[in-house]
């Protein structure tokens, strides 16, 4: 058993299942994902695992506390970040995160030692001392964080934690949640940035209709897509005017344009790419490049969910 114990979790609401017996663990210092759709049950999982639902069935234990028994008591482990700040916005960045820190407990002098730390750590020490409703986004995002974590605890809940901010302050905070699992804080994430979970995540959960699909470590995932062979062709003409020539010449393999002068081509089996090649040459058809391409965690998710990422990167962008 690890840190977090999940075992057959639902929630119903009404004749809608959010979560249908979702089973998983945590270990101890690893970063672990949720990725999957808006509604596939991400938010909902973590707001069981949280106490801030009750779970319709299942077991939920952390750090060996029932947690839907002792409630409270799990929740003395946990720092939690949700997709929304609920920090205040008259109060400036120290005196919020010396807020959260008394509700946790925490004598004055440590957790203002605490709060200035964490203001250096994250790179807000010069916003520290301004209302907290004139922050950039991104820097809200890291102060929320900051937050999270100001109470030392064991495992560190994240709910969509890059989205609708700015890359740099993405990445910013993609480092700072690999410092913290350096520091052996256990990480929970849930995000439908592919990317993002392939970046740093150790192991990783599809959920897709409120069931995970597949989890593993990414190199247990990519096996999935590890025995197909894919080549990137880069062509002197465009592609969508070459691909259903060469699918019909071509039945055995699967052929698509995804750029306008590149078409790629995969197949379970090694590729015989000289008779691609000549075949092209005779329709006066140059190629100025034929590449052997590694799947990604894009190829398995969509792979193994029936998915296509586009969807994912739709969402991303209409909640930034």
């Amino acid at each position: 058993m690890g840190i977090v114990s999940v075992r057959n979790l639902r929630k119903v609401y009404g004749d809608f299942t959010a979560v249908d017996g979702i089973s998983f663990d945590i270990e101890q210092g690893e970063i672990f994902g949720f990725l999957g759709p808006n509604g596939a049950g991400k938010t909902t999982t973590i707001n069981m695992l949280i106490g801030l639902a009750r779970p319709t069935g299942g077991t939920i234990f952390i750090d060996g506390i029932d947690g839907t028994r002792d409630t409270k008591k799990a929740q003395s482990t946990m720092g939690i970040v949700a997709d929304e700040s609920n920090l205040y916005d008259e109060m400036d960045g120290f005196d919020n995160l010396c807020f959260c820190a008394s509700l946790y407990g925490m004598r004055k002098d440590e957790r203002e030692k605490r709060a200035h730390e964490l203001l250096e750590w994250f790179g807000l020490k010069g916003a520290g001392e301004r209302p907290f409703r004139t922050w950039s986004k991104g820097m809200r995002r890291k102060l929320t964080i900051a937050a999270g974590i100001i109470h030392h605890p064991k495992i560190l809940f994240l709910d969509e934690p890059t989205t609708g901010i700015d890359v740099e302050s993405a990445r910013q905070i993609r480092s700072l949640i690999l410092d913290l699992k350096r520091q052996g804080t256990t990480v929970f994430l849930t995000t439908h940035y592919i990317e993002e979970a392939q970046r740093i995540c150790d192991r990783i959960a599809f959920i897709v209709n409120g069931r995970i699909v597949k989890s593993g470590t990414l190199e247990e995932l990519m096996e999935n897509a590890g025995h197909e062979h894919i080549i990137r062709l880069t062509l002197s003409n465009s592609a969508n005017g070459v691909t259903t020539d060469l699918q019909h010449r071509f039945p055995t393999l699967h052929i698509e344009a995804k750029e306008e002068n590149a078409c790629f081509i995969s197949s379970p089996e090694k590729i015989p790419l000289s008779p691609i090649l000549q075949y092209l040459d005779s329709k006066g058809i140059s190629v100025f490049e034929a590449k052997e391409m590694r799947p990604t965690l894009e190829d398995v998710f969509v792979k193994v969910t029936g998915i296509e990422a586009g969807k994912l990167h739709k969402e991303k962008e209409g909640k930034k």
